[in-house]
């Protein structure tokens, strides 16, 4: 083997041919730290995530609505009961404290799905993330509320999609671009 041998696994190598190290092309700049490039616009299954979030949101505004009304209503169902003294007392406290229990957790639920809905263009990949938990646990506010009037199935319904397009992988690329 000589020293100009083009053969040579150590020779040198002829003039104007990329060696062994060099790059064939020039270097490709990978956006997003060496992801692929998610897309800019907001796609299809990220916004139907965001309106049935939205939705989500909306139904458990309702579901509060209606335990308020329920516990309006406690007085005139307790009063046609029967009870007196302590026993309607005890009855009326434990009932409508509960009622009262399960309005302001729903009426929690509606914020929180108002503060994703809000913040789904701007937010980050634990946005998306707490989107499908919150799609998961209000599929349980859903099999309290399955009596109501076809609401609870609603509900249910409605989160299981807010939880499949919100795990669809365009919906986590779109999350993970980078936001200058």
């Amino acid at each position: 083997m000589s020293f100009g041998d083009p053969h040579s696994p150590y020779g040198q190598q002829p003039q104007g041919q990329p060696g062994y190290g060099y790059p064939q092309a020039p270097p490709v700049q990978q956006p997003y730290g060496g992801y692929p490039a998610g897309p800019m616009e907001m796609p299809k299954p990220a916004r139907l995530a965001r309106i049935f979030a939205a939705t989500v949101a909306v139904a458990h505004l309702i579901v509060a609505i209606l335990f308020g009304v329920a516990m309006v209503m406690f007085d005139s169902y307790l009063d046609n009961s029967g009870l007196t003294g302590d026993e309607a007392v005890a009855v009326g406290g434990v009932g409508k404290g509960f009622i009262g229990f399960l309005m302001v957790l729903a009426t929690a639920w509606a914020i929180a799905g108002l503060a994703i809905f809000l913040k789904w263009p701007n937010g980050g990949n634990g946005l998306r993330v707490w989107a499908i938990v919150y799609g998961s646990l209000a599929i349980i506010t859903g099999i309290f509320t399955i009596m109501s009037y076809g609401l609870g199935l609603a509900l249910i319904a409605l989160s299981i999609l807010l939880i499949v397009f919100a795990a669809k992988r365009e919906t986590a690329q779109w999350f993970q671009r980078p936001r200058h």
